[in-house]
């Protein structure tokens, strides 16, 4: 018998590939609205450090295979946001195993669960972990929309999770097909709210990780703003 992992919390956040080929400018499938989103998922982590909540991330990494671009294994659109990285994390490798230490959130902050294809249940580890994760709460943010957040939203519904989709805080790319992946998961259940009902607003106008025009000219304005108020 499989000894259940110790893993029962308030709340977690669950944070779906974020990374830089879906939120900067320059990735291969960068979402509509990156920056806006951006912040959003920038304010969220803050709020989870302050209030000590742990971190599932989810991070797909493929084989450069049929020419495909996106999150290949070694290249930078691959990589986590800067700020989406605790300091005592743990990465779990895209493989077949299902071992898992059952003291991790003892231990770390966030749990990385590297993924082969888009929807999280499709691996045998972050399946179990996934599934096997107790929490009154857990919150959602990241990309796609239309993609992996939908599949894990979707498979943490079938398990019995109580799920919050932070929508201000989720990309998409087709932005009629997001809306109708967020009226399916609020039909099977899940909370759909905006990143200030659950971590308050933020002062912050910039992104802080993209270099696109738009980053760049929001991040000139907010230093005027700051020198001018200091």
């Amino acid at each position: 018998m499989i000894r259940p992992i110790k893993l029962r919390r308030k709340r977690v956040l669950i944070d779906v590939d974020t990374q830089k080929d879906f939120l900067v400018a320059s990735g291969s499938a960068c979402i509509k609205n990156h920056r806006r989103v951006l912040m959003n998922i920038r304010r969220a982590y803050a709020w989870a450090r302050i209030k000590h909540i742990r971190v599932v991330s989810t991070a797909l990494c493929k084989a450069s295979r049929n020419g495909d671009n996106l999150c290949i294994i070694g290249r930078e659109g691959q990589k986590k946001v800067s700020y989406t990285l605790r300091h005592k994390r743990f990465i779990f490798e895209a493989d077949n195993s299902t071992d898992i230490a059952r003291d991790l959130f003892t231990r770390f902050d966030q749990i990385i669960l590297n993924k082969r294809c888009e929807n999280p249940f499709d691996e045998p580890r972050a399946e179990r972990l996934l599934t096997e994760l107790k929490a009154d709460e857990f919150i959602v943010i990241g990309a796609i929309a239309e993609g992996a957040v939908a599949a894990t939203v979707l498979g943490l519904l079938q398990r019995g999770k109580r799920v919050v989709v932070l929508t201000d805080a989720i990309g998409a790319i087709d932005r009629h097909a997001a809306d109708v992946a967020f009226r399916k998961m609020k039909a099977k259940g899940a909370i759909l709210a905006e990143t200030k009902n659950i971590a308050g607003s933020t002062h912050l106008h910039t992104a802080g990780v993209c270099d696109c025009k738009l980053c760049k000219a929001s991040e000139k304005e907010e230093n005027l703003q700051t020198q001018t108020s200091a």
